[in-house]
């Protein structure tokens, strides 16, 4: 990994931006805020927008625009809470200024961008990581520790599922493709990152998904063939909500990931026959966000610029995926 120079932080302590003011960022925020992290400052479109939200989570900065937020000098890293197709340019506006980056998933709407974003925080010397904060959650690194201690032998398949009744409302930025709305983005970046993080890349992917009027997908199903052939399948979809649970079958056994599999959750290990080998249940305080800022934190205090969980490489491979399955159901931004 790169090493990079370390970031001024003040007291000792990472100062974090927070860049917008919705459902995801409130989230976050309510997580570093519990977990005794510095949230300096707070930035909107809308300075009413930015005083309310750092009234609510007590934060002392507040800015009425995004330029202000990434240029001011309490914030060491900035978390880019905005809607998809902006990704690109705020986090590249954040790079610009000398601050690190924790970018929302999905990372950007394309490789391309990925990939552009990426390149510019390793010239700049700075931490740029995506904000799939699954990947850090304690159940996963148990999940992993089980297949590499061979409990359940070689690793064959999986399935996850990510479904939400989510709102149908033309008007809303789920279903805006110029805001690169749709379940791909939103739900389905989930269960693909999965199947990434625990079978590698894939070497053929296949996507079926239907389409609302405005153009944006509203449910995806996938099938890639990974390494050593590995099948992995997924289903994603934002008008029904199903089990939302997930599942890796070994030669020698299986993991079965309680609903809700991506929130911290309950892993049991079986094995052929159906009996219980192992059971991980740790309880997590909040919705687990705090892990994935805990991992920026430390990245930054040792100078690098990527994470092992979520690698520059690993992100733009996702969104290659996520490109190829846009490409078979029909589903191009606006710009592309």
């Amino acid at each position: 990994m790169t090493d990079v120079r370390p970031s001024p932080m003040s007291k000792g302590e990472v100062g974090w931006g927070i860049l917008a003011t919705g459902g995801i960022a409130n989230a976050f925020t309510r997580d570093l805020v519990t977990h005794g992290h510095r949230v300096a400052a707070v930035g909107s479109r809308s300075a009413d927008n930015a005083r309310a939200f750092a009234e609510k989570w007590g934060i002392e900065h507040a800015h009425g625009s995004y330029d202000e937020l990434v240029a001011d000098p309490d914030v060491d890293i900035v978390y880019v809470a905005t809607p998809h197709n902006f990704h690109a340019a705020n986090a590249t506006a954040a790079l610009e200024n000398g601050k690190h980056v924790l970018v929302e998933k999905a990372f950007t709407v394309n490789a391309a961008e990925a990939r552009a974003v990426f390149e510019r925080g390793r010239s700049k010397g700075l931490l740029v990581m995506e904000a799939m904060w699954t990947r850090f959650l304690p159940h996963m690194a148990y999940v992993r520790s089980v297949i590499e201690r061979g409990l359940v032998g070689d690793v064959r398949s999986l399935h996850a599922d990510h479904t939400q009744r989510l709102p149908s409302d033309p008007a809303h930025r789920l279903n805006d493709l110029g805001l690169a709305g749709g379940c791909l983005l939103d739900v389905g970046v989930y269960p693909v990152s999965f199947a990434h993080d625990i079978l590698g890349d894939p070497v053929e992917v296949t996507g079926r998904g239907t389409l609302r009027d405005t153009g944006v997908d509203v449910c995806v199903a996938t099938v890639m063939r990974h390494r050593n052939d590995a099948v992995s399948t997924t289903y994603s979809s934002m008008e029904t909500r199903g089990p939302n649970t997930a599942v890796v079958l070994g030669t020698e056994g299986r993991i079965e990931i309680d609903s809700v599999w991506y929130f911290p959750a309950a892993v049991t290990v079986k094995d052929v026959a159906g009996q219980e080998l192992e059971r991980f249940d740790e309880p997590v305080t909040g919705r687990g966000m705090q892990y994935q800022a805990a991992e920026a934190e430390r990245l930054i205090a040792g100078g690098k610029v990527e994470s092992p969980l979520a690698t520059h490489e690993q992100s733009v491979a996702v969104m290659t995926t996520m490109d190829a399955v846009r490409e078979e159901i029909g589903v191009r931004y606006p710009g592309e």
